[in-house]
């Protein structure tokens, strides 16, 4: 069994008020690309990947207006890809859902929130955490801009786990004046993005003292390296979600492999044009962590990087689709399951 995770670039501006795919010459959020062919991207995208499941973050809008179900149902008919149902929990008002879009006749997939409901120390995701983050001895009361999505997953040969896509993000220093403006407000949003880390966690541990499989997938928009108030917290959100515990963390080799080192290469999900110094950044920001009891059904993962893995970077029609589609590549891990 192949599941992916990708991050699709303002998924939701290739989409009418109807739910309907544009595939127009009008400009697409990608830089210097139309709808069509961000779309026409995008399908063979996930065509090459022939994945049976696969997390879509910044998926179209769910709304008054708008159906996330109903456009990633009408993207898949019309590149008639497998992967032909979709599923959301909590919507949120970004216009970046968080949805898997699978293959029913080799899975089901339920949407299975857990956690207390309203505010507390283990919320559902669609709640309120309460934590001192400050160590001021006041509670401060944490949201998900993003709630994750818990889905109950069956095999079609019956093989149960539980799954958690997330997309976690520390905000620009909006409305900063100021320099000093701008770290007050970048060290209070990146508190934030800690404890809704801190929060997936015991999500995590819940699961694992059920003694559930799982697995966790998406973007956790950190990492080591990332950027300056890593020394400042000492932990990344990717360190905090992935757990010490030998016997308790969830594996990743990608992120694994980055934390392990400061110099040197490491391998990277995203690719971004920085204009103020004209190059591109690259960075590791998306994950698939799965617990101790998957690691038994010899688990492989791929990062479908153009310029990094020898196989997209020999088929130029799949090279030219990962870079037009979005400035996310997307990962994969296949399962014998």
């Amino acid at each position: 069994m192949r599941i992916a995770t990708y991050n699709v670039e303002w998924f939701t501006g290739l989409f009418d008020d109807n739910d309907q795919l544009l595939l127009d010459d009008g400009w697409s959020a990608r830089h210097d690309i139309t709808r069509a062919q961000q779309a026409q991207a995008l399908g063979a995208v996930f065509r090459a990947l022939d994945a049976d499941a696969v997390m879509v973050i910044e998926a179209p809008d769910q709304s008054r207006k708008r159906g996330t179900v109903a456009a990633l149902e009408r993207f898949a008919a019309h590149f008639n890809l497998r992967t032909r149902k979709a599923l959301i929990g909590f919507a949120n008002d970004t216009q970046q859902e968080i949805a898997l879009l699978f293959d029913p006749d080799k899975l089901t997939a339920t949407h299975a929130p857990g956690g207390t409901v309203g505010r507390g120390q283990a919320p559902r995701f669609d709640g309120t955490f309460d934590i001192d983050l400050d160590i001021d001895a006041r509670e401060d009361h944490v949201v998900f801009s993003k709630p994750p999505l818990e889905l109950d997953i069956v095999t079609r040969d019956g093989v149960a786990f539980h799954m958690i896509g997330a997309h976690l993000k520390s905000k620009a220093p909006h409305g900063a004046k100021t320099p000093q403006d701008a770290l007050r407000i970048g060290i209070a949003n990146r508190r934030k993005q800690l404890a809704q880390a801190v929060w997936l966690r015991r999500r995590i541990d819940a699961q694992l003292d059920a003694g559930t499989p799982l697995m966790v997938l998406g973007d956790l928009n950190d990492g080591p390296g990332l950027d300056r108030f890593e020394d400042l917290f000492g932990r990344s959100s990717v360190e905090i979600v992935m757990g010490h515990r030998q016997d308790r963390a969830l594996v990743d080799p990608h992120a694994t492999r980055a934390l392990g080192q400061r110099i040197g290469a490491m391998p990277t999900t995203s690719r971004f044009w920085i204009a103020p110094e004209k190059r591109y950044l690259q960075a590791l920001l998306d994950y698939i962590m799965i617990s101790p009891a998957l690691t038994a059904h010899h688990p492989q993962w791929r990062i479908w990087h153009p310029m990094d893995d020898p196989e997209c970077w020999a088929d130029a029609g799949l090279r030219d689709a990962l870079i037009a589609a979005s400035d996310h590549f997307p990962v994969t891990i296949d399962l014998a399951l």
